[in-house]
């Protein structure tokens, strides 16, 4: 049994060795992830956890109409479960509590598995950003769902 919360200063350490996992040449730093937790409110971040485990985490930006999803992400013996589209879902939610009118996020265009996550949650490309994740030289693909019938970015 897992439970969603606001990620606390003390999951500080799992998160960056997670990130270490998950993302070696992105990854975040627990320097980073003090900077991030320190931007709240406009930085929301929640965690997935098992009793004193993360097994996954995610974190929007709230920055007026659009929210941006700044990182998403589940350990690999969590997932399979559910997690990562829970964590989305938490992020939609939250970003409608927020007043967004619509989330973006990149991806990286050679991970299937969150592109299908995306796909299935209602995100569509936008536009690709070529070589975006160094090093690789990979494609990010830039997504997007509306969550009210408000004009967005004046379209």
């Amino acid at each position: 049994m897992s439970t969603l919360r606001d990620v606390q200063w003390t999951d500080i350490e799992q998160l960056a060795r997670l990130e270490r996992e998950l993302f070696a040449d992105d990854a975040w730093s627990q320097q980073t992830w003090w900077a991030e937790l320190a931007g709240r409110p406009r930085r929301d971040y929640v965690a997935e956890v098992g009793g004193a485990e993360v097994l996954g985490y995610a974190g929007l930006d709230r920055g007026g109409d659009v929210a941006d999803v700044m990182t998403i992400a589940v350990a690999p013996s969590a997932r399979g479960r559910g997690l990562g589209r829970r964590l989305l879902d938490e992020l939609e939610t939250r970003a409608r509590a927020g007043r967004a009118a619509s989330v973006m996020l990149e991806v990286r265009a050679d991970n299937a598995a969150a592109i299908g996550l995306y796909d299935r949650a209602g995100y569509t490309v936008v536009s690709i950003r070529r070589r975006y994740y160094q090093p690789g030289d990979v494609d990010a693909l830039v997504m997007r769902k509306i969550l009210s019938d408000r004009e967005v970015g004046g379209e």
